[in-house]
């Protein structure tokens, strides 16, 4: 009990020691003792994920921390013909740590938070929360930040290919933790393409496929995801911490979903839609 006892010395020493802030979210709270507890029951290891759990109203949600570094963004070899001309050019990109949802945002947890679903796919609040545009994600990270007094936001556009490449841990995979796309994500081929009068046609409950590298699931595939990012051309300049364009008409979406090809789950693809569009396929995933 050593180091949770001096975490809270510390903690109660100083609120801004930089010590106690294990998990590196930027602020002393609970979630660091949990942080120590974890890795005092063996839960994190050298090589595990470092993790955080927040809980809004009973519901918990899992955030995994990314580390920064540097990697080619865009329609990198392993892409191949299926990359898209928007896809180039390839460039160079540096990112700070940030943390990412281990999950898409589920339908209970925006229920949990807004008091709604207006989700297409219900019967099982697992499932990805969809129908919403990119506005209502700002209204629901706003309420999320109030209740937990955290910073949640969308992730960059980089920060989400960075993390469905697998962060410093990729292996070069074409999708989000494979070179087989059945292998981690649900698209046309087992889900659109059975018919709506199939059981498993439309979304599916979250982390029912495999992970990537960093453990984040349904990167590709399920629900496309709102970025933070008004959608633009890429530049061949190496870019840091990068935020998109000033203005645009198009919110970035990635990932591909339940009811788009192979080619669409890709972790270059990119899409974008009106910020107050809503589709049956085009969900969120929260970053900090």
């Amino acid at each position: 009990m050593a180091l949770l006892a001096c975490l809270l010395v510390g903690w109660g020493a100083s609120a801004q020691s930089v010590y106690a802030d294990v998990n590196g979210d930027g602020s002393v709270d609970i979630a660091d003792v949990n942080e120590v507890i974890n890795v005092m029951l063996g839960k994190v290891s050298g090589d595990d994920f470092q993790t955080t759990t927040y809980t809004v109203n009973s519901v918990s949600f899992t955030m995994v921390a990314v580390q920064g570094g540097t990697f080619t963004m865009g329609a990198t070899p392993e892409q191949g013909s299926d990359a898209f001309d928007n896809e180039y050019p390839t460039h160079q990109v540096t990112l700070s740590d940030y943390h990412i949802g281990q999950t898409e945002v589920t339908q209970e947890l925006w229920l949990a938070v807004m008091g709604s679903n207006p989700s297409s796919f219900t019967g099982d609040l697992q499932r990805p929360l969809e129908q919403v545009s990119w506005d209502d994600c700002q209204t629901f990270i706003t309420k999320l930040n109030q209740m937990t007094g955290k910073n949640f936001r969308l992730p960059t556009e980089a920060e989400w290919e960075y993390a469905a490449r697998g962060g410093n841990r990729s292996e070069g995979y074409k999708y989000a933790g494979s070179n087989t796309v059945g292998d981690v994500a649900w698209y046309w081929d087992n889900s659109y393409a059975l018919g709506s009068s199939n059981p498993d046609y439309g979304t599916h409950s979250v982390a029912t496929k495999a992970p990537n590298e960093l453990g984040l699931y349904d990167l590709s595939g399920n629900v496309w995801e709102w970025c933070q990012d008004w959608y633009g051309s890429y530049s061949s300049d190496a870019q840091t911490n990068p935020t998109g364009p000033a203005s645009g008409s198009f919110r970035v979406a990635r990932g591909g979903s339940w009811d788009y090809d192979a080619g669409s789950c890709r972790v270059s693809n990119r899409g974008g839609s009106t910020p107050s569009a809503t589709y049956f396929d085009l969900g969120l995933r929260l970053a900090l």
